[in-house]
């Protein structure tokens, strides 16, 4: 049944071209389900995808399924709502970072919006992971929830990594505008869909072709006119899409864009 009560399947989209990466999902936990959620991807014209680990468990299976699929890569992370994990697993997650089929490190950085683990906590895992992403020469994806000002205090502090993604951008033209003076990307989410979410669309059309990438969150943040269901990755060029209209480019062009931009931080 779908999130929306509806027992109606999401129909597999198939008219916005083949080549979408889907740079940011976390994919079902049940082997089996992930397994399909990867192949309506196929079918919704996905190359490949970034399945992005958030704790240590979800960094382990993002590695397995990495290792059971070509088109999947992995990232090993701690999410800030994780930070007070730090102590007891990042001796294991720094260990699994190292692994081959690990493309980058995070999600990390601040949520401000959540306090499940305490700023202080927060600030420490972020820290490690930056350093860790930098040590490794990996990419590091960034989670930042109402804490733009600590979130580049530390990347300035730390040392910002040479690919680093600000992953669900719901800024706006000033804090796109920060992202590209430290030379991060700017990935977009279902959120670029959101009717309230003009701020977001005007940093899509600010923010540079060789700088944007586009994601899903999966299972969060379905894009309309999908809201209300579970997002997977087969969504991502309705994303896509999205991000062409509010910049002005086309929608092959975006395509292709975001997938070259995606293959020059995840390779």
């Amino acid at each position: 049944m779908a999130a929306d009560g509806s027992s109606e399947p999401v129909p597999v989209p198939t008219d916005l071209g083949t080549g979408w990466v889907d740079t940011h999902c976390h994919l079902a936990t049940d082997v089996a389900e992930a397994d399909r959620e990867l192949e309506r991807a196929r079918e919704g014209g996905v190359v490949w995808v970034v399945c992005v680990g958030t704790d240590l468990a979800s960094s382990r299976l993002a590695v397995e399924l990495a290792e059971r699929h070509d088109d999947v890569r992995a990232t090993v992370g701690l999410h800030p709502h994780e930070a007070s994990s730090l102590g007891e697993q990042w001796p294991e997650l720094r260990d699994l970072a190292e692994r081959p089929e690990v493309a980058a490190i995070g999600e990390c950085g601040f949520d401000l919006h959540y306090t499940h683990s305490t700023f202080e906590e927060q600030e420490a895992a972020f820290r490690a992971q930056v350093e860790l992403a930098n040590h490794l020469d990996r990419p590091l994806v960034i989670h930042t929830r109402e804490a733009w000002e600590h979130t580049f205090r530390v990347l300035a502090e730390v040392g910002v990594p040479a690919r680093t993604v600000f992953h669900c951008f719901t800024g706006g033209e000033h804090e796109a505008a920060r992202v590209l003076e430290v030379g991060g990307l700017v990935s977009f989410s279902g959120i670029v869909t959101f009717k309230n979410a003009d701020d977001v669309r005007a940093a899509a059309a600010m923010t540079p072709a060789d700088r944007v990438l586009v994601e899903t969150d999966a299972p969060f943040l379905a894009p309309v006119p999908y809201r209300g269901r579970a997002n997977e990755p087969m969504l991502v060029g309705v994303v896509g899409a999205a991000v062409a209209a509010a910049s002005g480019r086309e929608l092959v062009d975006v395509r292709e864009a975001t997938r070259a931009n995606a293959e020059r931080v995840f390779a």
